[in-house]
Parts: C-alpha cells; sequence; structure tokens
C-alpha cells in the first residue's frame, strides 16, 4: 500500500506540475496517471488502496466541500436563489432528453437503457467545478452576480438528483416500475441535508466559543480536525439512514461549514479556509490519480463515432438547460457563456455508477460504460481547460 501511495503522490504530482508548466489544467496530469497504473494497463496500484478507492474519494471530496462552505457568503447566494435552484436539476435532464431522444437511433438501444445511460452521463462532476469555483470565489471573479457561487450550489445538488433517477431508471429495465415517492427522495434529501448540516455547524460553534468562556482555547488546527470528523459523521449518517429516508450527505457538510462561518470570528473562519486549502493539496491528487484509476479504458475504443456524436449532442442538450436557468436574470451573454462552460465536466459520478449496469447484467450495460469513460476523457479536460482559459475573459472581477 505504502508503494501504491508514493505512486499517487510523487508521480501524480510531477505529472500535474508537468501540464501545469505548458499552460495545460492539473487534473489532465493527474487523471492521466491514475489511468496509466489503473488495472486495466500497468495495473501498478495495491488491491487494498483499490479496495478503499471510493472511501479515498469521498474524502477528498469533502475536504474541498468544507473549503467551498467556508467561502460561501450565504447573502450573495440568496441573490441567485432560483437559477441555483433551477440549475441543480434543468441541465441534466434536458441532456437525459438528449439522450433518450438520440441513443436509440445512434446507438441502437431502446428508451429506457436510454434513459440509464442518460441518468450515468448528466451529472456534473463537483470534483472538478467546486474547486474553481472556491477559486473564482477568492479571486473575486464573477462573485458580483454570485455566479461562483450559484454553479458550486447547482453542482452540488445535480449529482444527488441524478443518482436518484438513475436508482429509478434501473429499476424500469430491470423489469420493475417507478414510484412516485422514489422522485420525493430529491427534495426531501435536500432539506434534511441543510438541516442535518445546519444544527451541526450550530453545535460546533457552540463547542468552539464554550472553550474561549471556559479559557480552554482550541487550536484552529484542531477545529480543523474536528470539522472534518463531524463531515465524516454525517456522511456515515446518509448512509445509516438512507434505508428510512433519504438525506444529502455532501450537502450537509456544505451546510454545516458554512454554518461555522457565518457565525464564527471571521479571523477563525478565514484561518480554516486556509488550513483545508493546503489539506486540498494532498487530496486533490489522491482524488483525481483514483478517479482515473477507476476508469476502464478498453471500453474506449469500443465505442465508436456514433457515442462520440452522442456525447456531444448530449451536450448541445444540456447547454440549452444551463440557458434556460438564466432567463431573467441580470447575466450577460459572456457570463451565461460561462455558465455553459463550467457544467460540461464529468468525473466523479460517472467512474462511480457508470459500471453498475454491467454488473447488473443488463443489456446496454457495455454500451453505457463504454460513453461513460469517453465522456470522462472528453468533458473533464474539455470543461477544466475551459473554466481556467475564459473565467478572466468572461467574468468581471
Amino acid at each position: 500500500m505504502l508503494l501504491s501511495l508514493a505512486i499517487i503522490y510523487l508521480v501524480g504530482l510531477s505529472s500535474a506540475a508537468v501540464f501545469e508548466k505548458i499552460g495545460l489544467p492539473r487534473i489532465i496530469g493527474m487523471l492521466g496517471v491514475g489511468i496509466i497504473v489503473s488495472p486495466y494497463v500497468l495495473d501498478l496500484l495495491d488491491p487494498s488502496i483499490l479496495g478503499i478507492s471510493s472511501e479515498l474519494r469521498q474524502i477528498a471530496l469533502i475536504i474541498i466541500l468544507i473549503k467551498a462552505g467556508l467561502s460561501l457568503n450565504l447573502s450573495d447566494l440568496k441573490k441567485v436563489g432560483r437559477p441555483a435552484v433551477l440549475m441543480s436539476f434543468i441541465p441534466a435532464c434536458c441532456e437525459i432528453v438528449g439522450y433518450v431522444t438520440f441513443a436509440p437511433i445512434l446507438l441502437g438501444i431502446n428508451r429506457i437503457e436510454s434513459a440509464v445511460m442518460g441518468a450515468v452521463l448528466s451529472a456534473v462532476s463537483p470534483a472538478v467545478v467546486v474547486p474553481r469555483m472556491v477559486r473564482l470565489i477568492e479571486e473575486k471573479y464573477g462573485t458580483q452576480k454570485s455566479i461562483p457561487q450559484m454553479i458550486l450550489a447547482g453542482a452540488s445538488c445535480d449529482d444527488i438528483f441524478v443518482i436518484v433517477l438513475f436508482s429509478t431508471f434501473v429499476t424500469m429495465a430491470q423489469g420493475g416500475s417507478a414510484k412516485a415517492v422514489d422522485f420525493l427522495n430529491i427534495p426531501i434529501s435536500i432539506v434534511l441535508g441543510v438541516l442535518l448540516g445546519a444544527l451541526a455547524g450550530f453545535a460546533l460553534y457552540f463547542i468552539f466559543e464554550s472553550s474561549y468562556q471556559h479559557n480552554h482555547k482550541i487550536r484552529n488546527s484542531t477545529k480543523a480536525i474536528i470539522l472534518l470528523g463531524t463531515s465524516f459523521l454525517l456522511m456515515s449518517i446518509e448512509s445509516l439512514v438512507k434505508k428510512y429516508v433519504a438525506i444529502s450527505g455532501l450537502l450537509a457538510v456544505v451546510a454545516m461549514a458554512c454554518v461555522v462561518k457565518l457565525k464564527a470570528d471571521k479571523s477563525v473562519s478565514v484561518r480554516l479556509s486556509e488550513k483545508f486549502g493546503k489539506l486540498w493539496i494532498a487530496a486533490e491528487v489522491m482524488l483525481f490519480v483514483l478517479v482515473g484509476a477507476a476508469v476502464d479504458v478498453r471500453y474506449t475504443f469500443t465505442a465508436g463515432a456514433m457515442a462520440l456524436l452522442m456525447i456531444f449532442i448530449a451536450l448541445a442538450f444540456r447547454a440549452v438547460g444551463v440557458i434556460l436557468c438564466m432567463l431573467g436574470t441580470e447575466l450577460n451573454a459572456k457570463e451565461r457563456a460561462f455558465c455553459v462552460i463550467a457544467y460540461l465536466p464529468k468525473a466523479t459520478v460517472q467512474a462511480a455508477i457508470g459500471s453498475v449496469p454491467l454488473s447488473l447484467g443488463l443489456p446496454c450495460g457495455k454500451i453505457v460504460l463504454s460513453v461513460a469513460v469517453l465522456a470522462i476523457l472528453i468533458t473533464a479536460p474539455l470543461g477544466s481547460i475551459g473554466i481556467d482559459r475564459s473565467y478572466k475573459k468572461l467574468l468581471r472581477s
């Protein structure tokens, strides 16, 4: 396992530095390393690392979501409440419509299988989008109109919506039927996640304040560890109660961090944000190398030109969905174009659930995985390059 960690960090960081030096996003280098050392190419990673890969990726995502919550200004988020809510489901719905309409023609699968494919492919990647929006907030690009805050909030909810739809469509593809209660899980999970996170945030604030009153000052490093441990607890609660009620653990983490920022002294929240920024340096490498290692590139070459065409058609549908969300806002044409670009990347969800239809024995399983792999390889670099190269031109500082 130690050798695998050495490969992940040393080779991953080196590759990221090389790509950054030539003017490309670091993520491309890290994803590339993950693909090369994966079990499907050179097979250099210890099975014990791969066995806990999903948990390690989740920890990395939690770290950047805590930093996002500590960077969010709730008053700014209120300004874009409606578009942020719409961004959490309309682009995904439009992309699924694109798959349901064109996948039967281009890929020869039926409508239900097309819906399964659409649910796998329609999630935006918070792992790619969130750190970039946090950076924009810190650099003050687009913050006058709360654009990065809106994209960050929408991307955090988008995955919940898509995964619920995926579970429903898979049930239908296996011969079952969809139930109305399945769709009710979407707003329930969002509301309960925010409430749970807010309660945790208030509890932590009370603990931190009590320590001051009793002359037992808690160091900021210790506070960061407490925040991280509480986040793990919130994610565990999601897993423990999912049989009974849906709760979004990721939204709970963001809500908890937002409340801590809102209630705590400004200097404390700034220092905590800085500490999680430092943690993200290590977490980022782990996240993207392991995402790359989860990609079975053997299926890339079986996808074909029609799969490539299908991906770009679906992205066009997604762009229409983002533009619909912007109707009635004060955003100009350049800012709306940036929102379209920011919603292109796919990686995390596709790597996590892309192989599920195949493992369940669905006839569409192989083609769904092939298209999912191809979408990661195209949209993760395309979206990250697009965001990194365009934000200074399209957004105001």
